[in-house]
């Protein structure tokens, strides 16, 4: 039956909707670490024996343990058809928390749970029971998962996904749960963020984005955590817009219509909710001096931000071939489901029976719920069973895997962290606040104290010309008036002389004499009369000189308060400038210690080279850790020495940020350029740094500084970051996007050195390896520019070549058997037949490797039979079956002749026994 894309609703509607109260007991605050505990076997005794009961009460206590809940689904249609003779194959009892899995009809098994949820039971109480403590835990900082496990068409998908439009007591588990996510965050400050993915066959697809259909597994190398960088993130901001997305999310997921179940889910949906809340900090004290005047700045709190994330998990039924009816490519499906869930089945059994190891990489299905069972989230499963006794063995295996997950224990851990970048942005804003504020009071002060010493100066200039000015009138009115006095006392004394020589000249007798006399008194009492008048106003001049003095010195007075309130000002302008000082001597300390750190940079990245040549001259062939780490396996010395420039390295990222160091790639100083792209390409060499590189234009300016520089040395070094980016698949198509195969061609033309080459072509192999890009890289001259680097003949750069065209084979392999690639090989196309050829038997065991592997690539098609049995490949691929030292590559070998009519017509002719 083909595969139709889901429409959004759901027909698995046969468990009941009766709501009923229930009171759950459940621990909503996890404790951060757990004790260990012993594993023991199988839950499951005779009626008369409960041994299982009594180890699941051991069992409850554990605080990271496991829960798992076991719901049981009515009886459908058919079943009421076919096992209506018959009885259920369990039997519930849910006060006791038990389940019994009867083998006949007189002997049964008895299994406890920490739920145990009958055929009635709500989808109120089964969130309660099962989802609630786990929802509660994320909001307090915990990562937590939900999971659905079970037979095909039990329940699984009605659990959890309903959308509960025409019946509100029909939500499923992820509607129930946001609304409580929602309902106990703020969205002013919390945000909560959305992927949904699902696993079909073995390739993760985004329900969000159909056309995202190969996303990657990325892990943390320090702490482990796994995260799916391509997957689309949405933000939710109401319950409507979830559903919403819920629906776009089923619309694409796969399902098929099998004898189990008429829409059978044919891969493994996620839902991962992310959320971040953020709670109160602790108060930390900052204080600030200005000149003599110190005060406290605002308390500031640190926001602490708790990052959690719910994962709900609706596996794939698990089904039996013969049960299902599955064929053609259903049958293919089932088979990836099945596999997926024995590989999660095995890491349960090991995680249950205390093993050191668990192999969570056999499936990606493991690697996605690696926090989930033996890592630091709290974990609820509920598993499905159906009443059906024909489906008797797989209701036991479901009831077998939910009793062994009951015995994984996890680690919880509390997701907190300080949120340093958004008290950075607060400080940030308020000392620009502060230093506007400081410089409009400034200004305005400056302007103040200007305009006070403007007015100071026109006052007195005006009250001094006014002073002057008055002087100048009273000197003027009191000479005018001493200059009329005294004309007039000469005017009168004249007219007295003349009076009195008229009455010498005139002889008159005594009489007359006596006469004049009293005439000469009375002309004298006139005199003294006009001197006495001329003395009032003499005084009356002093008077007013005096009065005209008093105001001259009030007006000096004000002159002096003047002074001393510009004085004040020249003081406060002084501080001012005092405080200017100082914040340009803080600025040159600055521009000191950023200058002091770029010479840190040229040192270390000096140190860095000298440890390179120090290795190299060493250990020849082997390739110290951070710069030129081509391989998937370091040696372990190397990494010893490389812990400490690795250090450094780590520090001088730190101290002065990834925008600094790349803005030196662009320095006119060539030994700068040289330190700077070898800081970067160590950098590079870190998987967790990679993303960051790139996201900040590091991957431009390495192909730009590759296609401009003459530097052989800046060749070398920028062509390892390259290669060391090109081991990401995203970034691999950036490279080409921006014609980075073509600079790396140029320069593995030009180039002579060895070290250089072995770059270049460890570059050119990492993009060889993925199968989107090859006609591309085969038409931007990648596969001759690879062959063309043979003439150098060291074995480093030989080894680079052989694993770049070994990588070609298997991607053309891989898509001539998928269907997407039809005719003869490319490599054979461009000549390198030949040279594979000639190097298939080389003495070095890295070349000899990858040789032979790209023969058994080539050798696997048909269409390259004849090219490959003239160019001489039968002989070696008849060597490779017999001497190899690999076991698979001889395998792989022997299988590619005995399947190829071609080459077995070849070897009956040459009579090559086999």
């Amino acid at each position: 039956m083909a595969n139709n894309y889901r429409n959004g609703t759901s027909n698995r509607s046969s468990l009941a909707k009766t709501d009923r109260p229930l009171s759950v007991n459940s621990n909503s605050k996890p404790a951060v670490k757990s004790k260990s505990f012993p594993a023991s076997g199988p839950r499951k005794s005779s009626p008369a024996s409960l041994g299982s009961a009594a180890v699941a009460k051991d069992y409850a206590g554990v605080p990271g343990r496991v829960r798992v809940a076991v719901r049981l689904r009515t009886r459908n249609a058919e079943e009421m058809v076919a096992d209506a003779d018959f009885g259920d194959c369990v039997e519930l009892l849910p006060e006791l928390k038990r389940l019994k899995l009867r083998k006949n009809n007189w002997d049964a098994e008895t299994y406890e749970f920490d739920e145990v949820l009958t055929e009635f039971a709500s989808q109120k109480r089964v969130y309660q029971a099962v989802a609630k403590p786990v929802v509660e835990s994320v909001l307090d900082g915990y990562n937590g998962t939900v999971m659905a496990y079970g037979q095909t068409g039990t329940g699984k998908t009605y659990t959890l996904g309903p959308l509960g439009e025409e019946d509100p007591a029909t939500r499923g588990i992820m509607v129930r749960a946001m609304e409580d996510i929602l309902a106990g965050v703020s969205l002013d400050t919390d945000s909560v963020t959305v992927s949904y993915l699902q696993l079909y066959m073995e390739t993760i697809q985004d329900l969000l984005d159909p056309t995202n259909d190969n996303i990657s597994i990325a892990e943390d190398p320090k702490t482990g955590d796994v995260s799916l960088p391509g997957a689309t993130l949405v933000e939710i901001r109401d319950q409507h817009s979830f559903v919403e997305l819920l629906k776009l999310g089923e619309a694409h997921r796969f399902a098929a219509n099998t004898k189990l179940n008429t829409e059978s889910s044919r891969s493994h949906a996620i839902l991962m909710v992310h959320v971040k809340r953020s709670v109160e900090g602790r108060d930390v004290p900052h204080s600030g001096e200005i000149g003599n005047n110190s005060h406290m700045v605002k308390t500031l709190k640190p926001p602490i931000v708790r990052k959690a994330k719910l994962v709900v998990v609706d596996l794939a039924g698990s089904e039996r071939i013969d049960k299902s009816g599955s064929e053609g490519h259903t049958l293919e499906e089932a088979k990836s489901i099945n596999l997926s869930l024995s590989a999660l089945g095995k890491c349960i059994n090991v995680l249950a029976e205390g093993s050191a190891y668990v192999p969570v990489r056999d499936s990606k299905l493991t690697r996605l719920l690696r926090d989930s069972f033996g890592g630091t989230a709290r974990t609820s499963l509920v598993i499905t069973i159906g009443p059906s006794p024909r489906h008797r063995g797989e209701t036991a295996s479901t009831i077998l895997f939910g009793q062994r997950a009951m015995k994984v224990e996890n680690m919880l851990k509390l997701k907190e962290e300080f949120d340093y970048k958004s008290l950075a942005r607060r400080l940030d804003i308020q000392l620009d606040k502060l230093i506007a504020e400081h410089e409009r009071q400034q200004k305005a002060f400056e302007n103040e104290i200007e305009r006070i010493t403007i007015e100071a100066q026109n006052q007195i200039s005006e009250t001094e010309r006014n002073y002057a000015d008055a002087l100048e009138k009273e000197r003027l009115k009191y000479q005018k008036d001493y200059m009329e006095s005294i004309k007039k006392l000469e005017e009168r004394w004249k007219i007295n002389q003349q009076k009195q020589g008229s009455d010498r000249i005139m002889v008159r007798s005594e009489d007359d004499c006596s006469d004049v006399a009293t005439n000469a008194k009375g002309s004298m009492a006139s005199i003294v009369g006009e001197l006495t008048e001329v003395k009032k106003l003499l005084l009356k001049e002093t008077q007013s000189r005096k009065a005209a003095e008093e105001e001259v010195n009030n007006l000096k007075i004000q002159v002096a308060q003047w002074k001393r309130s510009e004085a004040s000002g020249n003081t406060e302008i002084f501080k001012l400038r005092q405080m200017l000082e100082d914040e340009a001597h803080q600025k040159k300390k600055l521009e000191e210690e950023i200058a002091l750190l770029q010479s840190q940079l040229l040192q270390i990245s000096f140190e860095a080279d000298e440890t390179r040549r120090r290795l190299d001259r060493g250990e020849s062939g082997k390739i110290p850790g951070g710069l030129d780490s081509l391989t998937q396996v370091r040696q372990p010395q190397l990494k010893d020495a490389g812990n400490g420039e690795k250090a450094s390295i780590a520090k001088l990222f730190e101290q002065v940020g990834l925008q600094k160091i790349l803005s030196l790639l662009e320095a006119e100083d060539a030994d700068v350029q040289i330190h700077a792209v070898k800081v970067v390409a160590n950098l590079a060499a870190e998987e967790s740094n990679q993303e960051k590189i790139v996201e900040a234009g590091g991957l431009t300016s390495l192909l730009m500084l590759l296609g401009s520089s003459e530097d052989e040395t800046i060749h070398r070094v920028a062509a390892g970051a390259i290669a060391n980016l090109a081991m990401n698949e995203t970034n691999q198509e950036l490279i080409m996007t921006q014609g980075g195969i073509g600079l790396l061609s140029t320069t593995a033309a030009n180039a002579e050195d060895p070290q250089t080459l072995r770059m270049v072509a460890g570059a050119i192999a990492n993009l060889c390896g993925n199968d989107k890009l090859q006609l591309k890289l085969r038409g931007e001259g990648g596969i001759k520019a690879l062959l063309g680097m043979v003439r150098c003949g060291h074995p480093d750069v030989l080894a680079q070549v052989a694993r770049g065209i070994a990588n070609f084979a298997k991607c053309e392999s891989r898509a001539s058997t998928q269907g997407t690639k039809t005719g003869p090989s490319l490599l054979i196309d461009d000549g390198a037949l030949p040279w594979i050829v000639q190097n298939s038997n080389n003495e070095a065991s890295p070349i000899r490797r990858h040789i032979e592997l790209a023969l058994c690539h080539l050798a696997q098609h048909e269409v390259n039979a004849k090219d490959m049995i003239s160019g001489g490949a039968l002989w070696e691929l008849v060597r490779i079956s017999r001497d190899c030292s690999r076991e698979d590559i001889r395998t792989l070998a022997h299988r590619t002749l005995t399947s190829s009519p071609a080459f077995q017509a070849e070897m009956r002719r040459l009579r090559i026994d086999y």
